[in-house]
C-alpha cells in the first residue's frame, strides 16, 4: 500500500529550480518568438472571427435561454437557441461559473433509476443539437457518471474537450469519443440543459464557423505538441478500487505541484478543492484569461472561476507535477514579458 510518506517521496522530483524547469528565454528576441508561436496556435484554435480580435472579447453573459417544449412535452433542444455567448477560449464568459463535475459511483448505485432518466435526457438533446450519437458510457470503473458522444473526428473530441472544459463543464476525449458529466442529481433546467447547452455552443462553432483546412490545421498542431512537448494533460479519474492510493498520491502532487508554482512564479494556491484540480490565485480576470488560453495550447488543460486560475493535477500521466509546473513557470514569464501580468 502507498502511503502519504511515500506518496510524497515518489514527487520529489518536481523541487526543481527555475533553471530546471523554464526554457532559456534570455534575451527579448527569445522571448517575442515564444509569444508569436503562442499567437499562433491561439489563432490556428480558434474560429476565424475571433482570430483577430480575441484579446478585445469582454468576459460578459448574454443571459440564459429558456426552455421550449414540443407537442410531446418533451424539450425542444433544438429549438431553444439563436446565438450564443463567445467561447470561453476566446475570452467570453465561462458557460458556469463553478466546475460542473460527473456524479460519485455511490451516489449513483443509489439513484440508478433516476441516473438512467438524466443520462437519457442529456444523450436525447446532445443528438438533437448536434447530430450526433450519445450514449450512457459504459459502467466501468473510469467511465460512471459520464455519457460519451461519438464525434466525427479524435481532434473534433480534442477540441471540443479544451473549449467545454474552459466553460466549466467536465469534458474527457478518447479518440474520437468525447465524455460529458451526468449524475442522478442534475435538474431538467439546470445541469442537465447546461451539458446540453455547452456541447451545442461548441458544437455549434466546429462545425459552423471552422472549415474542414483549419480542422486539419487543428489536429497537426495537436500531433506536434503531443510529440515535441507533452500529450494532452488532464485531470485524472481515479479507479475506484485504488481511491484511497489515488488520493495519497493526489494530494502529495497537488501539495508539492502548489510549492514548485508559489517558488517559480509567486502564484499562490486558492482555497478551492475540486478532485484533479489545483487553483491558483491570480490579480484579475485578464491575466487568468491570458494564462488559461496559453496554457490548453500547451496542452495542459486549464479554466478560471473569476481570477483563479486552476490547472489539472494527473498522478498518472504527470505523477511528479512536473510538467504542469514548468507549463505554468512558462506561461507566467510569457505574461510578464507581454505585460499582461
Amino acid at each position: 500500500m502507498i502511503t502519504a510518506t511515500t506518496a510524497v517521496s515518489k514527487v520529489a522530483a518536481i523541487r526543481k529550480t527555475p533553471a530546471d524547469i523554464l526554457p532559456k528565454m534570455a534575451t527579448g528576441v527569445e522571448q517575442r518568438r515564444a509569444l508569436e508561436e503562442l499567437d499562433f496556435r491561439i489563432k490556428a484554435m480558434l474560429p476565424e472571427e475571433y482570430q483577430d480580435s480575441y484579446d478585445d472579447v469582454q468576459p460578459v453573459s448574454m443571459g440564459s435561454a429558456g426552455l421550449k417544449y414540443g407537442l410531446d412535452g418533451l424539450v425542444a433542444w433544438n429549438e431553444i437557441w439563436g446565438s450564443f455567448c463567445d467561447l470561453a477560449m476566446a475570452g467570453g464568459p465561462p458557460h458556469k461559473g463553478k466546475l460542473l463535475e460527473p456524479a460519485s459511483r455511490a451516489e449513483i448505485a443509489a439513484h440508478a433509476g433516476r441516473y438512467t432518466e438524466v443520462t437519457d435526457e442529456i444523450c436525447r438533446g446532445i443528438e438533437m443539437v448536434t447530430q450526433l450519437p450519445a450514449e450512457a458510457a459504459p459502467e466501468v470503473s473510469q467511465h460512471i457518471g459520464w455519457v460519451r458522444v461519438d464525434c466525427l473526428s479524435a481532434p473534433m473530441a480534442g477540441w471540443l474537450a479544451r473549449a467545454i472544459v474552459m466553460e466549466n463543464v467536465s469534458a474527457r476525449c478518447d479518440g474520437n469519443w468525447l465524455y460529458l458529466p451526468a449524475g442522478p442529481g442534475f435538474r431538467l433546467e439546470k445541469e442537465i440543459k447546461n451539458v446540453v447547452t455547452v456541447i451545442a455552443k461548441t458544437c455549434h462553432y466546429w462545425v459552423g464557423h471552422m472549415p474542414r483546412t483549419q480542422q486539419r490545421a487543428i489536429a497537426a498542431l495537436f500531433a506536434r505538441i503531443a510529440a515535441e512537448e507533452t500529450p494532452l494533460v488532464e485531470p485524472a479519474v481515479a479507479h475506484p478500487l485504488l481511491e484511497e492510493t489515488a488520493s495519497l498520491r493526489h494530494q502529495a502532487v497537488l501539495g508539492s505541484m502548489a510549492e514548485a508554482i508559489a517558488r517559480l512564479t509567486g502564484l499562490r494556491a486558492s482555497a478551492h478543492r475540486y478532485a484533479g484540480w489545483l487553483g491558483l490565485e491570480l490579480s484579475a480576470v485578464r491575466p487568468a484569461i491570458w494564462m488559461m488560453r496559453a496554457l490548453v495550447v500547451s496542452n495542459v488543460l486549464s479554466r478560471r472561476e473569476g481570477t483563479v486560475l486552476f490547472v489539472p493535477v494527473d498522478p498518472v500521466h504527470d505523477p511528479t507535477g512536473e510538467v504542469v509546473a514548468g507549463a505554468v513557470a512558462r506561461v507566467h514569464a510569457l505574461a510578464v514579458a507581454a505585460a499582461v501580468l
